[in-house]
């Protein structure tokens, strides 16, 4: 009885799982398949599961609409954005978990606290701001925002996992004559590896997959993909094979670098950060 229990709720798990699956890649597999299907034949009834590939929407897309200049703007914002919170998420993480600071629980509170702010309560302060110092329409207005929204969340990250560090080690490593910096990037840091690739895919997914702030802060030929892909849709009418291959360059990154660090992504995650 008790075999057959386990092998009924086992089938019972697959099953939701495997429905989850198809509700969240069949959209991803309709992409995909129409990115290389003609306009025509993109909305036949029913639709056609065998087809032969054409690549004539990326052609189009390369010929007519200067992608590579979009995916440049998004690849250079959102790798400066993760790149920079992880490195003062890293230091302002591991000083909230080691050092003596009076009401650090509180603070690090108050600054997870300000990732949850609505983006629409701040974007009219920042483009305030930005217009003042001539940042209005430039990729650094956009690396400043991704940053102020991504560092937060890295700081609360990375103090979670530096807390399940065992201070024997670093304190070992201090006996035998290595100062506190020492103690960080050869102690700390590689013992919190895996956290630190999660914190950088979070940071990444946000920065990249970002609409609102990139059509406020950016214009032109400094705008990124996910903009570039609304102008798309104009008023004469969608360009639905070349919407379809621009959503195939915006998710297949995120796709890609989720299942590349899939790895380090659930002992980030699991490593005390969810405690």
């Amino acid at each position: 009885m008790k075999k057959s229990s386990r092998l009924v709720k086992r089938f019972f798990l697959y099953f939701v799982v495997i429905i989850f699956l198809v509700l969240f890649l069949f959209p991803v597999y309709i992409m995909v398949t129409s990115a290389f299907k003609a306009d025509v034949s993109m909305f036949d009834l029913p639709p056609k599961w065998l087809f032969k590939p054409s690549v004539q929407n990326f052609r189009n897309l390369f010929s007519t609409f200067d992608i590579l200049l979009y995916l440049r703007n998004s690849v250079v914002a959102t790798l400066s954005s993760t790149g920079i919170s992880l490195f003062l998420g890293s230091l302002a993480g591991y000083g909230l978990a080691r050092g003596r600071i009076a009401r650090k629980e509180n603070i690090a509170f108050w600054m997870i606290s300000t990732r949850m702010t609505p983006l629409v309560g701040v974007m009219l302060p920042l483009y305030l701001i930005f217009r003042s110092i001539r940042l209005i329409g430039t990729l650094q207005s956009l690396v400043v925002c991704y940053t102020a929204f991504n560092l937060p969340l890295a700081i609360w990250l990375m103090r979670c996992f530096f807390e399940e560090v065992p201070k024997d080690v670093e304190e070992a490593a201090m006996v035998d004559g290595c100062n506190k910096l020492q103690v960080f990037v050869k102690i700390a840091l590689p013992l919190v590896l895996p956290g630190l690739l999660a914190t950088g895919v979070l940071c990444f997914i946000f920065s990249w997959n970002d609409y609102a702030l990139a059509v406020v802060f950016t214009s032109g030929k400094t705008q990124t993909l996910a903009v570039a892909c609304a102008r798309l849709m104009t008023e004469y009418g969608i360009v639905w094979g070349q919407v379809m291959t621009m959503g195939v360059f915006l998710v297949l990154p995120v796709i890609a670098l989720g299942l590349a660090a899939r790895r380090y992504l659930v002992e980030g995650l699991t490593f005390g950060a969810l405690k």
